[in-house]
């Protein structure tokens, strides 16, 4: 699956709230994408969409997402003109609302710091350079101890 269209999901998630309580700066979709890929793979075995995601300063970063929205700054990213995301089935519709609907929930701030505690973002940046990639690996071995 593209990491845009996952990207694009969460933001049609975004807009369809009736409340519109949980509008989605680039930096929340930043983490929602982190979390999405680390369950699934946690739960799946395989990788939920096809891009890196690296260590930033900020937390856990898709970059070709970030560029793509990087002109919003910290202002909500409205809904994309080039319509409604390619999601292939009902599993992964379904998988990707649950992630939206538990993680979804905290501000993009409350998230930032959720990653930074967390193994696959400490290693990766204690492992120095610039923006190191967090691994699959990392990952799975991680959320693993989160989900049943």
């Amino acid at each position: 699956m593209k990491v845009e269209d996952v990207a694009k999901y969460f933001l049609a998630l975004q807009h369809a709230d009736p409340e519109g309580s949980r509008d989605i700066t680039n930096m929340k979709l930043q983490k929602l994408l982190y979390y999405a890929q680390g369950y699934h793979l946690a739960l799946y075995g395989r990788p939920l969409f096809d891009a890196p995601i690296e260590a930033w300063t900020h937390g856990p970063v898709v970059p070709r997402v970030y560029r793509e929205y990087k002109a919003y700054g910290s202002d909500p990213i409205p809904f994309p003109d080039d319509g409604l995301p390619d999601v292939p089935d009902e599993q992964t519709r379904d998988f990707l609302d649950e992630v939206y609907n538990t993680v979804g929930q905290f501000s993009a701030w409350k998230l930032r710091q959720m990653t930074h505690e967390e193994p696959p973002w400490r290693d990766a940046d204690a492992a120095g350079g610039d923006s190191p990639e967090i691994s699959h690996d990392a990952m799975r071995r991680y959320f693993e101890t989160l989900v049943d």
